[in-house]
């Protein structure tokens, strides 16, 4: 019994090594791999297209020798209406000496005074 008991651990470590020495095998077979396959790049950032410098206008409303900001009359629309708004149209009638105004679908006018 002995013996037999002895050539079937023999047997099994016999087994363990050539599994073992097949695992090693693989794992160099992959190193191997690894080593020739070429290494992946990050791909390239994108970078967003430059923006154009935003022009600076200063535009102005002459009336009877007398001018006006068009920036004015934007910053009195905007306190005439009382708050933000998210889009504004003006109409300046200088002959009137009013704008009139739609701020976010609500019209109304003002005095413009051209001094």
């Amino acid at each position: 019994m002995a013996t037999k008991k002895a050539a079937k651990a023999a047997e099994k470590e016999t087994k363990v090594t050539k599994v073992t020495k097949a695992a090693e095998a693989v794992e160099e077979k992959v190193e191997k791999v690894a080593k020739k396959a070429p290494a992946k790049k990050a791909p390239a950032k994108k970078t967003a297209p430059k923006k154009p410098a935003e022009t600076k206008v200063n535009f102005f409303v002459e009336f009877g020798g007398v001018q006006v900001s068009i920036d004015e009359v934007v910053a009195n629309v905007k306190a005439t209406y009382g708050k933000d708004a998210k889009e504004i149209a003006v109409y300046l009638k200088p002959e009137e000496s009013k704008a009139y105004f739609v701020a976010d679908g609500v019209e109304s006018e003002m005095d413009v005074y051209f001094c």
